[in-house]
């Protein structure tokens, strides 16, 4: 039987969990999935079909050109690549200095190298639009305990400084206990996570949220919010009460063991529609 062509999606793989979810979830809901691993980030349990470095892009092209593809979705993390993997071949030395005109943070680059994609005939497609079950659906607290009205008062200003720090492209994560307590940078939330458990490690009382929250403008289709089961210990060791993120647009490595997790721990996690 001839599969469908409209149903081919090739999925670029970054590192940690969320390539192997996302994968399951695309071809649980019918997508032929051709899977990229980005050079020394993709684990090598997920056995993708093409191994391709970060600035390889062309070997990867050809090979969606002649297999049909013309949807991509990009999931997993990206760390600090080496410069043998960031040196362009001829194709992507193309698409490298027109994203570098538009350099001006995180966000606008990714922005462009999607304009840049979808001038070469392809659809960049947001995995959790393809795959809702990846992030939670539905608003509202998604685990046993509650917030108080304490807690409340901390997310609501966790909301507030998360969207100040997103529309200026500077992270999307926040930890607040009253005050802001760290706002996450260029080192990412796990590192952001680790510098809270460090101020905190005295601390008797167990109070504040974290936030990680979509940026206004963000584009969702390359650069996706994501929480797991490590983001539940990082948050119960800084002593934390709780995690906030949006419906829709946060991905959730393995819902089930994140869930079941942070109820163990004693942590809230809350989803919101904002």
């Amino acid at each position: 039987m001839k599969k469908n062509i409209n149903k081919k999606i090739a999925l670029v793989a970054g590192a940690l969990g969320l390539p192997f979810y996302t994968r399951d979830a695309l071809r649980k809901n019918g997508w032929d999935v051709y899977v990229v691993g980005l050079k020394n980030f993709y684990d090598p349990k997920l056995k993708p079909d093409i191994v391709v470095r970060l600035g390889g892009g062309g070997r990867a092209i050809r090979e969606f050109k002649k297999r049909g593809i013309k949807k991509l979705t990009f999931v997993g993390a990206i760390g600090h690549p080496n410069l043998s993997d960031i040196r362009p071949d001829f194709w992507s030395l193309f698409v490298l200095i027109n994203v570098l005109r538009h350099q001006r943070g995180y966000d606008s680059m990714a922005v462009a190298l999607n304009k840049e994609l979808e001038k070469r005939g392809f659809e960049i497609i947001a995995a959790q639009d393809i795959a809702p079950e990846l992030a939670f659906e539905k608003a509202g607290i998604q685990t046993k305990l509650k917030p108080s009205a304490r807690d409340k008062k901390d997310i609501e200003r966790a909301i507030e400084v998360s969207h100040t720090i997103g529309a200026a492209d500077i992270g999307a994560s926040v930890v607040v206990d009253k005050q802001v307590v760290a706002v996450e940078a260029a080192e990412g939330t796990a590192k952001m996570l680790e510098r809270v458990v460090e101020m905190r490690k005295n601390n008797k009382k167990i109070s504040g949220v974290f936030a990680k929250m979509t940026k206004p403008g963000q584009d969702l289709r390359i650069d996706i919010p994501a929480i797991g089961v490590d983001t539940v210990n990082a948050v119960a060791a800084a002593k934390l009460r709780g995690i906030i993120v949006n419906t829709k647009t946060c991905f959730v490595v393995n819902k089930p063991a994140v869930i079941k997790q942070a109820n163990k721990l004693g942590i809230f996690i809350v989803a919101i529609d904002e």
